[in-house]
């Protein structure tokens, strides 16, 4: 059994069970442990070193069905299950799903691609081969995940250079995420042959990449033995972090949360169960909201997810709870969920129920950005169910990333596409200060002016969405524009939301700075002061304007 599997005494064997068949090492023979096997087997890409062996393509199978593991029923034991399936996947691909095979019976179902079967994705798409062992290399820090529907649809095979593809950036991990010193550190590792040296550096460099950037451990979370996976950042607003939904279909390589996915218990926000989640809520009747959130929760099956919505579907449940948002990027990796998933059609029930018998209304946070996202009759499809069958509202919401969307037509795009299809814009954020944001990141100053140019040449309609946004430790912090104040270039910033409401829609000002990519990167103007303290929180209004 996965439960007994994974007791805390053989977590350290598991990881390195995975970074031994992440390396491609046949680890049911002993000599895979010795050095000179371990040498034999492991290199490095072309451009860093010698070139890695081609991988075995027979894959470690664990759970052969991924999302029943993670999520089957809402009993207890399924939820411990749950978390023990997630914490595995979380050792960052040590699963060998291949998820190239062809469904039976007709229908699609999900399988995800690990690290263990590019090789299977390689195989149908040639186009991968000269790029494998570098993702294999950097997938030993960034989690890797893809899915069938993403990569056969979404990747443009045909690029004239497939690395700056959008979508191949979006997914695929590369060693230029890492700087020079830890692309440098983390060769050495592997070349030395040791595992457990490997498991080390591995660990170290993801510890200098700030897996929990704006204060989420520290300042956000409840100081609640019970609540492991809530956060209560804005009064009106409680994220919860469900267990099961620890996982996506997919990973994005700029993932702000990718230390949910690499098996470290320290690093994970979980909420076993949801009982914990509403006693706190019952006692706070300021909060109107509940955001779902992970990882994705839309890969819960739909028996799990009813433990958080079923209650709710109650209006003397929590009356004070108007509004159920859950954020998901399956209308990216896997928009079946809403269509063709065996269990889809009691998810859109169980969606309609929140909003017709509950009376609440029920909000999809769509992570779109980039308008390929919406080309495909299969998202328009699951779209189309979740507006006219779930009555739930579609709300897009992306960061600005370079090799992505960093263009102001792309955006503009996007935006017409989805208004068109009943989506409201929501945000354009700014790249947080972790993992591979420096790979990632672009200037304050460029995102200001992409969202200001793609928002000129559209409608009104568009007008509802707002950015660009740093969701920073202070609060949301929105780069109004560039403006001359008392003779100085300046940024003009607004808090769109903060953790202290007397500042929110308040500007404020700080020196134009063409190389700023975060909130830390800010200096006041001469005899201004910014509205932070060191730490990053906010300082108080001593003299309010109106």
């Amino acid at each position: 059994m996965i439960s007994s599997f994974l007791t805390p005494p053989r977590r350290q064997y598991v990881l390195c069970a995975f970074l031994l068949s992440a390396l491609s090492i046949n680890t049911f023979h002993a000599d895979a442990f010795t050095p000179n096997k371990w040498k034999a087997t492991v290199s490095v890409p072309p451009s860093y070193s010698s070139s890695l062996a081609r991988a075995d393509s027979s894959a470690l199978h664990v759970l052969k069905e991924p999302q029943r593991a993670v999520a089957s029923t809402a009993t207890e034991n399924d939820e411990q299950m749950s978390i023990q399936a997630v914490a595995v996947d979380g050792l960052n691909n040590m699963i060998g799903f291949n998820g190239m095979e062809p469904t039976p019976f007709g229908y699609e179902r999900y399988k995800a691609i690990s690290l263990q079967a590019i090789d299977k994705v390689a195989e149908k798409h040639p186009q991968l081969e000269p790029h494998l062992d570098d993702i294999r290399l950097s997938g030993l820090v960034f989690p890797f995940k893809a899915s069938p529907y993403y990569v056969d649809e979404l990747i443009d095979w045909e690029s004239e250079n497939l690395r700056e593809d959008p979508f191949y950036r979006l997914v695929f991990p590369t060693m230029d995420m890492l700087e020079k010193h830890h692309r440098e550190k983390l060769v050495k590792a592997k070349e030395g042959g040791d595992p457990a040296v490997l498991m080390k550096t591995v660990a170290e460099i993801r510890e200098d990449l700030n897996p929990h950037p704006a204060g989420q451990k520290t300042l956000n979370a409840p100081k609640n033995a019970d609540l492991t996976g809530v956060q209560h950042k804005y009064s009106e607003t409680v994220l919860v972090f469900p267990a099961a939904a620890q996982t996506c279909h997919a990973y994005c390589t700029y993932c702000f949360r990718w230390a949910q996915f690499i098996g470290d218990d320290e690093l994970r926000f979980a909420q076993k169960e949801a009982n914990y989640l509403f006693e706190y809520l019952a006692d706070r009747e300021e909060v109107s909201d509940i955001l779902m959130t992970g990882g994705d929760p839309m890969i819960m099956k739909t028996k799990s997810l009813a433990q958080y919505l079923e209650p709710l579907c109650d209006p003397n449940f929590l009356p004070h709870i108007k509004n159920v948002r859950i954020g998901t990027r399956s209308l990216t990796f896997w928009p079946q969920r809403f269509t063709t998933d065996t269990d889809a059609d009691e998810l859109i029930t169980l969606m309609r129920r929140v909003r017709q018998e509950g009376g609440r209304h029920l909000a999809v946070m769509a992570h779109l950005g980039h308008v390929r996202e919406l080309s495909t009759d299969k998202v328009a499809r699951a779209v189309e169910r979740i507006q006219t069958e779930a009555y739930a509202t579609v709300r897009s919401q992306s960061p600005v990333m370079r090799g992505i969307n960093d263009d102001a037509e792309v955006w503009a795009e996007k935006w017409r596409k989805e208004v068109q299809m009943g989506i409201i814009p929501y945000y354009m954020f700014m790249a947080r200060d972790t993992g591979a944001q420096k790979f990632f990141d672009v200037p304050l100053v460029k995102a200001q002016r992409i969202f200001s140019d793609a928002l000129r040449n559209t409608s009104g309609l568009i007008r509802t969405v707002r950015g660009p946004s740093m969701s920073c430790t202070p609060g949301k912090v929105e780069v109004t524009g560039v403006e001359e104040i008392m003779g100085e270039k300046a940024f003009v910033l607004r808090f769109l939301q903060c953790r202290d409401e007397a500042w929110i829609g308040r500007p404020f000002f700080a020196k134009y700075d063409p190389d700023a990519v975060w909130f830390d990167d800010l200096e006041p103007l001469p005899g201004m002061q910014l509205p932070w303290d060191e730490s990053g929180l906010p300082l108080p209004i001593t003299k309010p304007l109106n």
